[in-house]
């Protein structure tokens, strides 16, 4: 039987990873003990805490863990730090590309506004870039909590620093909360200044709200998404506009959306033609990073390596990254499996 090979060197992409949640684990608890902030235990014990946000209690906890996770990044050089570190622990799992995505208001009131924040996020890609050798580019997100003219603003923001590695534009947290279609001016802003469209949905909530994610944000990628295997018909929607699932089956299991590896639909997705790219989502939270989530499905789904090796391929198309970057990051796939 042959030996299976080392998912950390085979190379891909990362698509699915939110800024604070990048976090390790002890640098948040530097950086608590350095401000004075008292975590609870859920983020003190070096575990992922036990979360189900299925239902709104749930929720709630998890997002009151992650605000005062990311109320310990207060000063430019917390940020240089948490980007440094997110690329590195990228470089150990095998990523060769990564799109982080951040919402530059959660960041603003301790970085002297909207602006200044986004700059200090870009300065510290900048340099996490040049530290660890992985091209970083940025995805930002709106708040589906917060008022659509918010948006507005921070699609105008993304597409003026577009030159400065801002790709693409997205939309988080509880997709259960207000409708797409309140969001539909922010993302024509964003494509008409050439960002990509990749909004969450398919996760707490059902097929629905990835077709609304289609219909009124006209998605290229889907954060999550992996609610479509519901559906028959959206599968093969999926499939024929190429539009690629960011799925991350460690988080789906984490947030109680599935209850066990197994359950996560990776192999539906997969058998219907859907593409898709694994990501971590909030590490910090759920207790692993990208080299564990194809480790999950190779044991969990049965791929193989040849079929973990299209799924890098898979993540590694839908990037922003240039046609001679991809094939050869493409080729290097080939290398791997061909070893």
């Amino acid at each position: 039987m042959e030996r299976a090979r080392d998912v950390r060197l085979l190379p891909k992409a990362h698509l699915h990873l939110h800024f604070t949640g990048s976090m390790r684990s002890s640098t948040l608890l530097e950086l608590a003990d350095k401000y004075g902030v008292h975590l609870p235990d859920a983020l003190r014990g070096g575990r992922p805490p036990k979360l189900r946000a299925t239902d709104e209690r749930g929720w709630f906890r998890f997002q009151r863990l992650y605000d005062m996770a990311r109320s310990c990044l207060r000063s430019p050089e917390d940020i240089q730090r948490l980007v440094r570190e997110a690329a590195e622990e990228d470089v150990r799992d095998g990523s060769r590309w990564l799109e982080i995505q951040v919402d530059p208001t959660s960041y603003a009131p301790r970085l002297g506004g909207l602006i200044p924040a986004l700059e200090v996020i870009l300065d510290a890609v900048d340099r996490a870039q040049r530290d660890t050798g992985l091209p970083i580019r940025v995805l930002v997100a709106a708040n589906r909590m917060k008022h659509p003219l918010d948006a507005r603003t921070l699609a105008r923001l993304a597409v003026r620093y577009r030159d400065r590695g801002v790709v693409g534009f997205g939309l988080s947290n509880d997709e259960r909360r207000g409708f797409a279609r309140d969001f539909d001016r922010a993302f024509d802003i964003a494509r008409q200044g050439g960002l990509l469209a990749a909004p969450h949905g398919g996760e707490l909530s059902g097929p629905a709200s990835v077709r609304d994610c289609l219909d009124d944000l006209s998605a290229g990628r889907v954060g999550h998404g992996v609610r479509a295997a519901e559906d028959p018909r959206l599968l093969a929607r999926l499939a024929e506009a190429g539009v690629t699932c960011e799925v991350c089956p460690a988080s789906n299991v984490a947030l109680g959306v599935y209850d066990k590896p197994a359950d996560v639909p990776v192999r539906t997705l997969w058998d219907a033609g859907v593409p898709m790219a694994l990501g971590a989502d909030d590490p910090l939270l759920f207790g692993s990073r990208l080299a564990a989530q194809y480790e999950l499905v190779r044991e969990h789904h049965g791929f193989t390596d040849a079929e973990l090796a299209e799924l890098a391929r898979q993540s590694i198309r839908a990037t922003s990254a240039p046609a001679p970057v991809r094939a050869e990051l493409l080729a290097d796939v080939d290398a791997w499996l061909a070893a």
